[in-house]
């Protein structure tokens, strides 16, 4: 009798089961245990879903990931290399030199700044001093030129004067005369001295003396040469004779 007989049985032929594996097979999973003849289908389909689901667990185990385990490397976070108090100490001392020394550079630029400031303040009194002194000389230099020309022009007034008293002085001659007298006149030049005014020993020049009784005080009394003044320099002092009080 062959081995189909056999498992016919007096009923007839029993149904053939045919198994197939899809599932791959791993070094670490363990050999599936294939049911014999005797296990009905129901018993084979059972013991291939546990089969299954073993392994499904097994793999969702190993595709965990265990706790403190970084999973992407995009997503990790270093943290700074914790400094040791040796370091910090030393990082502390360099702070405290680098500071010193800005504070020793900033007192040495202080210092430079009051002594440009006072440079400066001295330079600027000095040069007032000297435009101060400049100007009083040029106006001195201006005076005295100006007195040199007038005073070479005083013999011509004194003729002038006389010409006038004697009544010479008359027509285009007479006009020549007041323009020149005004055109000096503008450059600063002052006459005085006449007959009645108080005697002045610093602008006036007794050449005689005499008493009357119609005076109370030393008085001009005649008059020989007028005397200049520019501005309130003396060019030349009047020549005139002074009656004295009784």
């Amino acid at each position: 009798m062959t081995d189909e007989a056999r498992a016919a049985g007096p009923e007839g032929p029993a149904e053939r089961v045919v198994i197939k594996d899809k599932r791959k097979v791993s070094a670490d999973s363990k050999p599936v245990e294939t049911p014999d003849a005797g296990h009905t289908a129901e018993e084979v389909e059972v013991a291939v879903e546990e089969t299954e689901e073993a392994e499904v667990q097994a793999e969702a185990a190993d595709e965990t990931p265990v706790e403190g385990e970084i999973v992407d490397e995009a997503f990790t976070v270093h943290a700074p290399p914790a400094s040791e108090p040796g370091e910090a100490a030393a990082q502390g001392t360099t702070d405290d030199a680098h500071q010193h020394g800005l504070g020793a550079e900033l007192a040495a630029l202080r210092t430079d700044l009051d002594e440009r400031t006072r440079d400066l303040q001295r330079v600027t009194a000095e040069y007032a001093n000297y435009r101060k002194r400049v100007d009083r000389d040029r106006a001195l230099v201006v005076e005295q030129s100006t007195g040199n020309v007038l005073g070479a022009l005083l013999p011509v007034l004194d003729d002038l004067d006389r010409a006038r008293e004697h009544g010479d002085l008359v027509g285009p001659f007479g006009a020549v005369a007041e323009q020149l007298t005004a055109a000096l006149t503008k450059f600063g030049l002052t006459v005085f001295g006449s007959k009645g005014d108080p005697f002045d020993p610093t602008r006036h020049e007794a050449v005689a003396h005499l008493t009357s009784a119609e005076v109370s005080e030393p008085t001009c009394i005649d008059v020989m040469r007028r005397g200049y003044l520019l501005g309130e320099r003396l060019l030349r002092p009047a020549l005139v004779a002074v009656a004295d009080p009784e």
